[in-house]
């Protein structure tokens, strides 16, 4: 593509320059190389490129060589000086459009996940940076031992992957409280699931949530949160699985939403293991295992391990305290759904 060409302003007194210091052999003054930068600065703003305008600077030099009788050293010293301090305002004049850029595009981000704008100036400002908010968005949160901020090494890595990948699929990512975020349309799952294998890996075995896709301007927000209820969900309950998906995961909210009816499952049901020697951690991490493990001895006391004697012991040992038989499938909803409850609201480290 053909360079636009250079308006005669952004060359204005430079010639008159070079003829002045090639006769008298001194440097640019202080306000010459002023007016320099400041016309470096207009050019950028001006949406002309760096490399046209250095080209004009050097032939406008040659043009004006004939006239100038002095020391060619003294007019090359003359062009140097005017370039670089032409080039000088051009770059700073980019790096503040840059961070003007990062300002808005950060504002925008915190509205878009707080929802504190006005839905329908959100929508109009998404359209700057790829986001069709009519359309329902899933957001996928990667959360790692470092806290990631935008521009690092690992948001990086995981961009040009996604790019190399989709190329321009509507895609937004960004970070937002150390962790990476992946903005996607709904229909696109094939993206947040690559995302959180690029994620996985470039945060050393960290854990992704994904949430499920929402419709409309406050839908990014509603998945956002949901992302962000799994991982903490995850580390409450002691999760294992690097990719979590929000859908898989909605019976937790449910139980906890009455938390004191909870609260008092787990004091009514597990409550009275507190009177056992050690204290009630050891028998609610036996019932997890057990649970966990499908209610199958052999492997419960594997992953505790202990013999399946032992186990049998602390099985006896969790009847004869709550009256409620793990190993009967009329107790054993009770029991699960209050180890489930106790994991949730951290007890017995946690009083409830």
């Amino acid at each position: 593509m053909a360079e636009r060409e250079i308006p005669e302003q952004y060359l204005s007194g430079y010639a008159e320059i070079l003829a002045e210091v090639s006769a008298t052999g001194r440097r640019l003054t202080r306000d010459e190389l002023a007016s320099r930068r400041a016309l470096g600065e207009l050019a950028a703003e001006a949406g002309h490129g760096l490399r046209a305008l250095v080209s004009a600077h050097l032939t406008a030099a040659r043009t004006a060589w004939p006239r100038t009788p002095g020391p060619a050293d003294d007019a090359l010293a003359a062009v140097h000086q005017a370039v670089d301090a032409f080039a000088e305002g051009y770059e700073r004049a980019q790096l503040l459009a840059v961070r003007q850029e990062e300002a808005a595009r950060r504002e925008f981000i915190d509205d878009l996940l707080y929802g504190r704008s006005d839905l329908g100036r959100l929508a109009e400002r998404s359209e700057r940076f790829g986001l069709r908010l009519s359309q329902a968005h899933a957001v996928a949160v990667a959360q790692g031992s470092d806290a990631y901020d935008e521009g690092a090494p690992v948001p990086r890595q995981v961009e040009r992957a996604l790019i190399a990948r989709f190329g321009d699929r509507s895609v937004l990512l960004t970070t937002k409280d150390g962790r990476l975020l992946c903005i996607a349309p709904g229909n696109q799952d094939e993206v947040l699931t690559y995302f959180a294998k690029q994620a996985h890996a470039a945060t050393d075995g960290g854990r992704v949530a994904i949430g499920r896709p929402q419709p409309g301007p406050g839908g990014v927000v509603q998945s956002y949160e949901e992302a962000l209820n799994a991982l903490e969900l995850a580390d409450r309950l002691g999760l294992d699985e690097p990719v979590l998906h929000a859908a898989d995961l909605l019976v937790y909210p449910v139980l906890t939403r009455d938390r004191q009816a909870m609260a008092d499952l787990v004091v009514v049901t597990l409550g009275p293991l507190t009177t056992a020697r050690g204290g009630a951690q050891p028998l609610l991490d036996t019932l997890t295992a057990y649970f966990d493990s499908g209610c199958v001895a052999a492997e419960a006391a594997r992953r505790l391990s202990l013999s399946v004697r032992a186990l049998t012991y602390r099985l006896e040992r969790i009847r004869k305290l709550t009256g409620a038989n793990p190993a009967d499938p009329a107790h054993r909803y009770m029991l699960q759904t209050a180890v489930i409850g106790a994991r949730l609201l951290d007890w017995p480290a946690q009083e409830i």
